[in-house]
Parts: C-alpha cells; sequence; structure tokens
C-alpha cells in the first residue's frame, strides 16, 4: 500500500469513529513515522553521505585568548564584548539574586551571557516537499565551529537576521528566501513560531521556527551538503550520538 492510499485509509477509519475535525498534516506524519518511506536513499545510504560530509568537513578550530579574536572588542564604556559591525551578539555580565530554587541558593550568583543584538534572534527553516506524494525534508550537513563532530543534521535555513542582512559581508544563506517570503516563492507555511533557546548561558533569546512546504514541481538546486530526508530517517537518526541538532528537533517536536 502506497503512502498516500494509506493515509487515506487512516483518516476515513478516524472519521468512522466520530471525530470530523481532522489534521491531515498530523495524520501524514503519524503515517511517516511507521516505515522509511524515503524516495531518496535508505538508512545506510544516508549514514554514508553523512560520514563522507562528516570526513570532508575541512573546518578547522584553533582555541584563541578572547581578546585575539579578530574584529571584536571590549567596550569600555558599558564592558560588553562586542563586534565591530554592531551586529550579530555581544557577551555581557548579569548578577543573579532571590534564587532560593536553585542550588545556589537565594545568595545568587553573577556569569557572562550571550545576547543578540536586538533580541531579535534566528530563522530556523525546515523545508518541507512530497516527492510521489511521499513528505520529504531538505536537511543540510552543516559545520559549526562548536558542534561535537564538526558537521550536524540541521535545518534548511539556519541564520541570524545578521546573518541574512549579510553584515558579516559574506553570501546570503542558501534558500532563505522560502521563508523570509514564503507565499511569494509559493510556500505554505505549516509552523510559524518563536522558539525559546538555552536560558542558562544564553540571555532573553529565541529563534523564529519555521516549516513551510513547496509544490511537488518545485526544482532546487541542491548542493552536495543538502539532502532529503524521510522524518521516519530524522527520527532515526536523533538516536546517534549528536548526529541531529537541536534545531530540526525543534521544527519538527510539534508534528
Amino acid at each position: 500500500m502506497s503512502f498516500k492510499e494509506l493515509t487515506e485509509e487512516y483518516i476515513q477509519f478516524i472519521k468512522s469513529t466520530g471525530i470530523e475535525d481532522i489534521d491531515k498534516l498530523r495524520i501524514e506524519t503519524q503515517i511517516e513515522s511507521l516505515k522509511d518511506w524515503s524516495l531518496h536513499g535508505t538508512i545506510d545510504t544516508v549514514t554514508a553521505w553523512y560520514l563522507e560530509q562528516q570526513s570532508n568537513c575541512t573546518m578547522q578550530i584553533t582555541d584563541i585568548p578572547l581578546d585575539s579574536c579578530r574584529e571584536w572588542y571590549l567596550d569600555v564604556s558599558d564592558g560588553y564584548i562586542k563586534h565591530k559591525t554592531g551586529d550579530f551578539f555581544y557577551v555581557q555580565g548579569v548578577r543573579i539574586g532571590q534564587s532560593s530554587s536553585r542550588e545556589v541558593g537565594s545568595a545568587g550568583w553573577d556569569q557572562p551571557m550571550i545576547t543578540q543584538v536586538g533580541y531579535n534572534g534566528g530563522l530556523l527553516g525546515l523545508l518541507r516537499k512530497k516527492h510521489d506524494g511521499v513528505p520529504h525534508y531538505l536537511i543540510e550537513a552543516k559545520a559549526e565551529p562548536g558542534n561535537p563532530d564538526k558537521v550536524q543534521i540541521s535545518p534548511t535555513l539556519q541564520a541570524t537576521f545578521s546573518n541574512l542582512k549579510k553584515a558579516h559581508g559574506g553570501k546570503k544563506p542558501r534558500f532563505a528566501e522560502y521563508f523570509e517570503t514564503p507565499e511569494i516563492m509559493g510556500g505554505k507555511v505549516l509552523f510559524d513560531q518563536w522558539m525559546s533557546e538555552d536560558g542558562g548561558r544564553l540571555h532573553l533569546k529565541r529563534n523564529r521556527g519555521m516549516l513551510v512546504e513547496v509544490a511537488e514541481d518545485t526544482e532546487l538546486d541542491l548542493p552536495q551538503s543538502f539532502q532529503w530526508l524521510s522524518l521516519f530517517q530524522i527520527k532515526y537518526f536523533i538516536k546517534n550520538n549528536s548526529w541531529v541538532n537541536p534545531h530540526v528537533r525543534g521544527i519538527i517536536s510539534h508534528l
């Protein structure tokens, strides 16, 4: 039985129980989770692709003194460490008090925290597209300097708004237009919410998570670092240590 046939059969069964208000997306994702419906590779071939992306990663990370970071400086007016453009983020100190519920007691503590400039967060977008009726999700094997293994399975788009406006002087991230102007690109927004991040190290940090579905006839030029995965495959790889980054997990958590 095909994915579409099983989905329709399940919808009819749900209706037969008297439930009329049916969320088709929720039904589809339940069927997606039952088996690997992927038309673009098996668990084994995706594993081989991912390991190849890791082994081919040329990013080199070197620990250096904080005051040696190029284009970053200590602003003596407020004591914060900032980027010369005034964008991205800055490192500030906070003092926490009246914290009787925490392990340090009511005395509180001081600590540095990372604060997004303007508190505007970033954009985390995952593209969904049906191939012969089967939903697939466009992920990137993305290298970040803080990743345990350099490369992780990441959303289609993972960028701060400073990145999107090219404050770094580089290129605009791939596929950004599908999340900045989804209607113009023919996309349908399935999920769009501000999601919180780690409040122990990031100050008032939030990111906008989006799931956008594009039409089946949408043609995308994919670099080697991008791959269409089934929902089953994404959930399968979550079982592997640090393979799937937290942003992908956050976006699909509502499904």
